[in-house]
C-alpha cells in the first residue's frame, strides 16, 4: 500500500512539474519564436541599418495606452520611392491600391483583462528595450520576455532598476544598464511612487 501511494504522489509531482515546464516553455510563451507576418518587416534592417526612430512607426507610444501599428501610407512614404517592384512588398502596395488595412500579427498581446499604458512607461523613463528587447537586432519580431505578472511585479516593485534616463528611452543598441542608485533619484525627481505600483488596480481596472 506504502509504495502506491508514493507512486501516486510521485505522478503527482511529475504532472505539476511537467505542466510548469509546458505553461513556461517557448511553445506556450512565444519567447523567441518569430511571428510571421504578412509582409517580413525587418527592425534589423530599418533600425539598425537606417537609424529610424521607434517613433516613426510607432506614433501614439508617447500619448497612448497603444504603441499603434503604422498605416500602409507610413510605409508607402519610402516604397513609393525605393524596393518599388520588390515582390516581397506587394502586400503594401496592394493595401495602397485598394485603400485597404494591412492586418499585421501582434507579437506583444497581453489578456484582455490586463491593463498596459505605453505611455505611462516611456514618459517616466522605461525604455523600449526594457520590455520588447534588442529589437534592432531582429530580422523577425518575437517576444523576448514571458510577460507573466511574475515578470512585470519583478519591474513594478523594484521600478528604480528600469528607470532610466530619458534620452536614453528610445535607444536599442548598446543601451546603459539602468544605476539603481540613480534609479531611485530618478523616482523621486518623476513622482514615481513603488508603494502604489504593486496595487492589483493598476493593471487590472
Amino acid at each position: 500500500m506504502p509504495a502506491i501511494l508514493i507512486a501516486a504522489l510521485i505522478s503527482i509531482v511529475a504532472g505539476f512539474v511537467t505542466l510548469g515546464m509546458v505553461i513556461t516553455s517557448p511553445y506556450a510563451t512565444g519567447v523567441n519564436e518569430p511571428v510571421a507576418q504578412p509582409v517580413p518587416f525587418s527592425h534589423e534592417h530599418h533600425v539598425a541599418a537606417l537609424g529610424l526612430d521607434c517613433r516613426y512607426c510607432h506614433t501614439s507610444v508617447e500619448k497612448s495606452a497603444f504603441a499603434g501599428i503604422p498605416p500602409t501610407e507610413t510605409c508607402m512614404t519610402c516604397h513609393s520611392q525605393v524596393w518599388t517592384d520588390a515582390p516581397a512588398l506587394e502586400p503594401i502596395r496592394a493595401s495602397w491600391r485598394n485603400e485597404t488595412r494591412l492586418e499585421w500579427n501582434r507579437v506583444h498581446d497581453l489578456p484582455d483583462y490586463t491593463y498596459f499604458n505605453h505611455s505611462a512607461h516611456v514618459n517616466k523613463g522605461v525604455a523600449c528595450i526594457e520590455c520588447h528587447g534588442s529589437v534592432d537586432e531582429m530580422p523577425l519580431v518575437w517576444q523576448s520576455e514571458t510577460l507573466f505578472m511574475k515578470w512585470c511585479l519583478e519591474c513594478h516593485r523594484h521600478p528604480e532598476t528600469a528607470v532610466g534616463p530619458m534620452p536614453d528611452v528610445y535607444k536599442t543598441a548598446n543601451a546603459e544598464p539602468v544605476d539603481s542608485e540613480q534609479g531611485l533619484q530618478r523616482l523621486l525627481e518623476r513622482q514615481i511612487q513603488p508603494s502604489r505600483l504593486s496595487d492589483c488596480s493598476i493593471c487590472h481596472r
